[in-house]
């Protein structure tokens, strides 16, 4: 629950600078202004390729932390996120679509890449050990409490649900709180790109 609470606390905060910022870039979403550095995290591949979250160069990335077995927010998130890379044509290619996995346990590399691909084959899926996962989550202010009291199979896993966008330098630069219009995030690439 303490974790839910900072979450929450720290969406607040962003929500608040977000607002104050939001006129100066004509972007749609939640502006971080100032932008945020991010940290960098590495991720292991089923290949044994690694994929990492640093900046690279002419490069937006998308950011989507969920579960594969989520009945409803994450499949829409990354229906979503079709939508919006169909929208932009060729400039998607300087954009990073990435799912990662808050439910490490479950979601192996394979498991989180296939569902990723599912939507489309460019969009990235990783999944990282437990310390990692939770140190990324602290990282980006994410929630995610499973529900124990279920089987271990088929339980649920409450977590936060905003998208994160983060410019060619890494910096965290506008959030996309679930329900958002998938066009806003369209726009703001568009414009950014």
């Amino acid at each position: 629950m303490a974790m839910i609470g900072r979450g929450l606390r720290t969406l607040g905060i962003v929500a608040l600078a977000a607002g104050l910022g939001a006129c100066d870039r004509g972007l749609e979403g939640m502006v971080i202004d100032p932008p945020k550095a991010m940290p960098t995290f590495t991720f292991t591949r089923v290949d044994g390729s690694s994929f990492s979250t640093a900046p690279t160069a002419g490069q937006y990335t998308v950011l989507f932390f969920g579960y594969t077995n989520c009945p409803d927010v994450c499949p829409t998130t990354m229906a979503d996120f079709t939508r919006v890379k169909s929208t932009l044509g060729e400039a998607a290619s300087r954009v990073r679509f990435v799912f990662i996995s808050v439910d490490p346990d479950r979601d192996t590399p394979q498991v989180a890449a296939d569902y990723a691909r599912k939507f489309d084959p460019a969009f990235i899926g990783v999944s990282a050990d437990p310390l990692t996962t939770v140190s990324i989550l602290q990282a980006y202010g994410i929630a995610a409490t499973p529900d124990v009291s279920s089987d271990h199979a088929a339980h649920l896993v409450s977590h936060s649900s905003q998208v994160h966008l983060l410019d060619d330098q890494g910096r965290l630069i506008a959030l996309y709180p679930y329900g958002s219009p998938w066009k806003m995030l369209a726009h703001d690439l568009a414009q950014l790109l």
